[in-house]
């Protein structure tokens, strides 16, 4: 296999190198920075009729002869240029901006959801219009309205919701900040809570293997968060959020112009949650008591003009959480058995530095260097559970891009450092390690510029405790007729599992925790393993004279090794490796279409089937559903002449039955079926725009009302040896209404 994949990967560049016709890129000089091409520009060879135009990408193909000497470049609002021709080679040809015309504005509208034709990778883009339609308070909420990703409550005390896709929870992921990792090691429970929504300035989420620039951690998919800039957000910018169930929100942006080069912005969030609610009456709170401060120091140079452009983040992050039953005071109940209680405390330093550099004359060809630095501390306990974590991070990466030839032969190659250190207290055992690694990498990417593209990377890392290893990933783009595009992929991942840490929930039960066979490096295991293989084909359509597409998605994971979290036993929670097989097949068939004039359906169902080998048997994935629908309708009416404009915004999801853990050797009073009951949700929101600079919203969650009975199992005697808040398969709290303002100063 190795051998394939290595042929593979040094056979393709060999191929690529073709070339029957004279080929060209036509770009803006005023935006070498994005090094996009001018779609539309018209080329002709002097004194003939021979002529063609620039595609999307500003590329573009004409005939050729001996005689053909002068090819003349023009576009509206630029200036025309006549261009000597004597080779074959591709040209590369700035176009410069004609300052006597009159200026012409074009607006249109931008999806929500940008999906691309023409990138190799499936990846999409979720804007910020996209995040809006739902509140959106932090980045584990901002996937409501995408049928990508499913959103799920993690248990049923913290009140945290968890992610998924393509069947597999967001350990899977490689969950990135500007493509930094960020969510990672100890902030795998509740990291995604630490992002406030008004800071996302846009999501791309990539299905499948990822680049092997990034890392070779990602399994099932890669999402990365970019945030707001103080170069282009607004100057002040306040969010005021407020809920029935008790949440307040607050989110402050102040973005100031320090000099010609330099901008800076400080971003404020807290969040407070100071009611007690048990509408189930199981004597435990249905959402925890919450207090958060998020402070967020950002600093840009851009200077477009040497090709330099530069970010530092500064940040810090306090969280508090206090669960358990109603009357439970930690300051007289704590470490006792009157009343069951839990508290999360959690602080969080991070420190961060991009550089980039564009070379000006050769807008293909740039580096750049991220250093980042972060501190995790987080003390808890949950009843007499004890769980403390410090997670100490380092993370650096250098990487240049340039070409080979010609821009249809790119490249980026690199190297990175990463140093972890953990210190975990898990009751009265101690788990601390380090973790060390070096990795350089290597990818190219081809592109023929019309129909053809594949990226193919390679990274080996020397890792002190898994070794050294090689990570291939291929990525294959065709479109065999207009308007569809076919993806291919395949890749490798390789990770440590932080057993503790990203299962914390299963602190808040009576079972006992068991490592089972150790032999491994990491609390006695080995790593995970596992290849992703995916294909992907969308086709863009018109019906009555409304746009819309159609996406289908099948991806399969299949893992070497995996840390198996065996909780099929209700009085114990088993972590051991691999034995057999274990898989994830996954299936989703997405629709977009514009019904009506500025009202848009997005439905997809999606088809799971994750199964694994644990000690007991071959089972599907507890508490996940095989069947899914979803579907969001959205209407926007005409803006009027005051920039005023009413927004309405609703999104349904079915859920299919869940297989449920087992629970047979319970007594019968505590004993669940094998599979709980499909259920619906809805949730709604509209909003209405005053102006440029003011709007409000309102909406609601689980409208359908819809509560899982009885979520804590043995509610009842808390301390005895059935007490389980983990098996938690639908909403807990009911419908939730809430409302909020935004106003900002440009």
């Amino acid at each position: 296999m190795k051998k394939i994949i290595f042929s593979i990967l040094i056979l393709l560049p060999i191929i690529a190198f073709s070339q029957t016709q004279f080929k060209g890129m036509i770009m803006d000089k005023n935006n070498t920075k994005d090094n996009l091409g001018v779609y539309g520009a018209n080329v002709h060879w002097l004194g003939t009729s021979i002529g063609t135009v620039t595609n999307e990408k500003g590329w573009f193909t004409i005939s050729y002869k001996k005689t053909y000497k002068k090819l003349v470049v023009s576009y509206i609002g630029y200036k025309t240029d006549t261009l000597t021709i004597t080779n074959l080679k591709p040209i590369h040809h700035f176009l410069t901006p004609d300052s006597e015309l009159d200026e012409v504005v074009i607006e249109t509208k931008r999806k929500s959801i940008q999906k691309s034709f023409f990138k190799t990778q499936n990846t999409f883009t979720v804007n910020k219009d996209e995040l809006l339609k739902a509140a959106c308070c932090n980045l584990s909420e901002s996937f409501e309205t995408n049928p990508s990703i499913d959103v799920s409550f993690s248990d049923a005390l913290t009140g945290t919701k968890q992610i998924e896709m393509l069947g597999l929870k967001s350990p899977y992921l490689l969950i990135t900040q500007e493509n930094v990792p960020s969510i990672r090691g100890a902030a795998q429970a509740f990291g995604l809570t630490f992002t406030p929504g008004t800071w996302v300035e846009s999501i791309q989420i990539t299905k499948g293997a990822g680049s092997v620039v990034n890392g070779y951690e990602s399994i099932s998919g890669q999402i990365n968060a970019e945030l707001v800039k103080p170069y282009n957000d607004s100057k002040v910018f306040v969010n005021a959020y407020s809920s029935l169930n008790g949440r307040l929100e607050l989110n402050t942006h102040f973005n100031t112009k320090v000099s010609e080069k330099w901008q800076t912005g400080l971003y404020l969030h807290g969040n407070y949650r100071g009611q007690k609610f048990d509408k189930n009456n199981d004597t435990f709170l249905d959402a925890p008591l919450a207090n958060q401060i998020n402070v967020m120091n950002r600093w840009q140079y851009t200077n477009a003009e040497k090709g330099w452009i530069s970010f530092i983040n500064f940040r810090y992050l306090n969280d508090e959480k206090q669960m358990g039953q109603l009357d439970f005071d930690p300051l007289i109940h704590k470490g006792t058995t009157a009343f069951w209680g839990s508290e999360i405390n959690t602080s969080r330093i991070e420190t961060s530095a991009k550089l980039g550099y564009v070379f000006p004359e050769l807008p293909f060809q740039s580096f750049g260097f991220q250093l980042a630095y972060s501190n995790h501390k987080q003390d808890s306990y949950f009843g007499l559970n004890v769980y403390d974590i410090e997670h100490e991070s380092v993370y650096s990466n250098l990487i240049f891009n340039s070409i080979i030839g010609d821009t249809r032969n790119k490249f980026k190659t690199g190297i990175n450092f990463t140093h972890d250190t953990f210190e975990e207290l898990v009751n009265v055992n101690n788990y601390n390690r380090k973790e060390t690694s070096f990795g350089v990498f290597f990818e190219y990417a081809y592109d023929n510029l019309e129909d053809f593209s594949f990226t193919a990377g390679l990274r080996v890392d020397n890792h002190n405790l898994l070794g050294t290893f090689v990570t291939p990933r291929l990525h294959l783009r065709y479109a065999p007729w207009e308007d569809s595009v076919f993806r291919a992929s395949f890749g490798r991942g390789k990770r440590s599992a932080n057993i503790f840490a990203e299962n914390q929930q299963l602190f808040a039960s009576s079972r006992q925790i068991k490592i089972n066979n150790p032999s491994g490096n990491i609390y006695g295991l080995n790593p995970e393993i596992a290849w992703n293989y995916g294909v992907s084909f969308m086709q863009k359509f018109n019906l009555m004279e409304r746009k819309g597409d159609i996406t289908f998605d099948f991806y399969k994971t299949d893992f070497e090794n995996q840390v198996v979290v065996d909780w099929e036993n209700p009085q114990e929670i088993s972590f051991y490796d691999l034995f057999g097989k274990s898989y994830a097949n996954t299936m989703q068939l997405e629709i977009s279409y514009e019904l009506l004039k500025r009202v848009n359906l997005r439905t997809a169902y999606k088809y799971y089937d994750v199964s694994t080998d644990y000690t007991s048997g071959k089972f599907q994935k507890p508490l996940q559903a095989k069947h899914r629908f979803f579907a969001n309708i959205s209407y926007e009416t005409d803006i009027t002449m005051d920039d005023s404009q009413w927004k309405f915004d609703v999104t349904y999801n079915l859920i299919g039955k869940k297989r449920l853990p087992n629970t047979a050797t319970n007594p019968v009073n505590y004993q669940l079926s094998e599979y709980s009951k499909r259920y619906s949700l809805l949730n709604a929101q509209v909003t209405r725009v005053f102006s440029k600079q003011f709007e409000v919203y309102a909406g609601g969650e689980n409208l359908t009302n819809y509560k899982q009975k009885n979520p804590i199992l043995a509610s009842d005697n808390p301390f005895g040896a059935n007490f389980d808040s983990t098996i938690v398969y639908a909403p807990i709290f009911g419908a939730a209404f809430y409302a909020g303002l935004r106003f900002n100063i440009d």
